[in-house]
């Protein structure tokens, strides 16, 4: 069994990762790091764990347990090299954050994380022991744009919109992210700026290192509690069959990328590790729409899938999940 533990176990992606886990065939949850609930029972912060085994009497420490395997780093942007200090050598690392997702910032002290994309680089995944798990939006986005940039296609500009549901944002209250501001609500924010953009530019640079034309992505807030779904167009000379042919060519042995030939909707992918792409051809413009769930192939179902490549196990290991459609 691969011995886990878990810092900043209140959080979002910290539940979502429990829930998995409890169900993973080769995972025993060693320890569950939460400094502000420190004693508390797991299943009072999350609440449906309440019947779910061991994990229903299991409480939140202080420290994390020395002799695990791997840990998941959920403690939120900025945080993450300050844990590094107190985790032993031989412990794998699996960062939810964004503190080593660019090239630049991704060693610290001696440990190099890789960018944890498998359907961009799923060989050097599995050689590796610090992966840094990457952003949901660039995620939705990226699996939208890699076949276009591996067969150097890119020519143009890249549009990009995006809408995701309020859980992005994060367990904390703020003012965008509390009930009577979100229902029945929506608007853009960060447009051209948000930070995901590097991690996507750096991508697209590392499989099509001619690309010079610009990526514009304009997020927005959803007034949903989880998804993910993204439209973007680029110039493209080729037509829509062959187009498709090139998509589901480089997504064949990626068990959890579909390409649909009808028109798609979020509610597929929700509860899923799931990405769903949809093409359109309109005049000289690709379209692709792209559909995730935000928690779980945007962050704790990938970085499952990130820690079955590092121990050598199979892809979808825990990860069989079906959507909730109603």
């Amino acid at each position: 069994m691969i011995e886990i533990g878990i810092i900043g176990g209140a959080g979002y992606t910290a539940g979502e990762l429990i829930r998995l886990m409890i169900h993973h065939p080769k995972i025993k949850i060693k320890s569950i790091v939460s400094r502000s609930h420190l004693g508390k029972l797991i299943h009072l912060v999350h609440q449906d764990l309440l019947g779910e085994g061991e994990i229903e009497n299991m409480k939140f420490s202080r420290d994390l347990n020395k002799e695990i395997d791997v840990v998941f780093l959920c403690s939120g942007h900025g945080k993450s090299r300050k844990e590094l200090n107190h985790i032993s050598e031989r412990t794998k690392i699996i960062d939810l954050s964004q503190d080593f997702r660019i090239i630049t910032q991704s060693t610290f002290k001696n440990r190099n994380f890789v960018y944890g994309l498998p359907e961009l680089q799923k060989e050097t995944i599995k050689k590796s022991n610090n992966i840094a798990n990457p952003g949901c939006f660039a995620t939705a986005i990226l699996l939208a744009i890699l076949p276009l940039s591996k067969n150097q296609l890119l020519k143009n500009n890249i549009h990009i919109s995006a809408i995701t549901g309020s859980t992005g944002s994060g367990i904390k209250q703020s003012d965008t992210n509390h009930f009577s501001w979100r229902n029945n609500n929506i608007s853009a924010y960060k447009i051209f700026q948000h930070s995901h953009l590097q991690e996507i530019e750096q991508t697209i640079y590392q499989l099509q290192n001619n690309f010079c034309s610009k990526v514009y992505f304009v997020p927005y807030r959803g007034n949903f509690s989880r998804g993910i779904i993204t439209t973007l167009y680029t110039y493209s000379t080729l037509s829509l069959e062959k187009n498709r042919e090139i998509y589901k060519e480089y997504y064949k042995n990626h068990p959890f990328v579909n390409i649909s030939d009808i028109n798609i909707d979020l509610k597929q992918v929700i509860n899923t590790n799931k990405c769903i792409l949809y093409l359109v051809k309109e005049k000289d413009q690709l379209v692709v729409i792209s559909i995730i769930d935000n928690l779980i192939k945007g962050a704790s179902g990938q970085a499952i899938q990130n820690m079955n490549l590092i121990f050598n196990l199979d892809e979808t290991c825990g990860l069989k999940l079906k959507s909730v459609r109603f």
